[in-house]
């Protein structure tokens, strides 16, 4: 049994790390090893969530998590991609402590660099603007996003405001008129 050893790992690496080994393969199983509630929820809600098998047992303080994933020949429905578009109008997530709020963003840019949907456009305004410029913790997430499609791009007067404009390390500039229009064609906006 193969095994995923996500001792030590913050949130959401165990998650990812369980999820990349099932994309690779049609059916098989594995046990995925970690050392918080927290990555054994989170892996547990995974496996409902895709229909697979799972079982948990903790031994001296880890949780050792045995999934089973199999094959079910079903018939894959083709729907057209719909537009989402990601307002991103901060450099932190949610309100109250900036270093937990930096930490959350840095978390969630992560987690959605590794998903399976993406957002067809990240719009970044405000101070949001500093995630896409040189000295961010994030460019290696916004760089894969940008790499698997996704179009990405910084309010220039936004850039110009923090005097960053020289130093937009990933995705293009771009004004209101073109962030309202991705705005309003999209299926679906998410503001952060």
């Amino acid at each position: 049994m193969n095994i995923i050893d996500c001792k030590g790992l913050k949130c959401p690496q165990p998650v990812i790390n369980t999820k990349k080994y099932f994309d690779s393969i049609e059916n098989g199983e594995a046990e995925v090893i970690v050392d918080n509630e927290v990555a054994k929820n989170n892996i547990s809600k995974f496996c409902k969530s895709n229909g697979f098998k799972f079982d948990v047992e903790e031994k001296e303080g880890l949780y050792h998590i045995k999934i089973a994933k199999e094959n079910t020949s079903c018939e894959v429905m083709e729907f057209e991609k719909s537009s989402l578009v990601i307002l991103i109008g901060t450099d932190k997530l949610g309100s109250g402590d900036d270093t937990l709020g930096a930490t959350l963003m840095k978390s969630y840019l992560y987690a959605l660099s590794e998903s399976d949907k993406l957002p067809t456009d990240l719009l970044f305004l405000n101070s949001g603007v500093k995630l896409a410029s040189e000295g961010s913790e994030v460019l290696d997430s916004l760089n894969k996003l940008k790499e698997r499609g996704v179009n990405i791009a910084s309010c220039g007067v936004c850039l110009d405001f923090y005097k960053l404009k020289e130093k937009l390390a990933v995705g293009e500039i771009t004004n209101m008129y073109t962030i309202i229009e991705k705005m309003n064609t999209a299926d679906n906006t998410i503001k952060l």
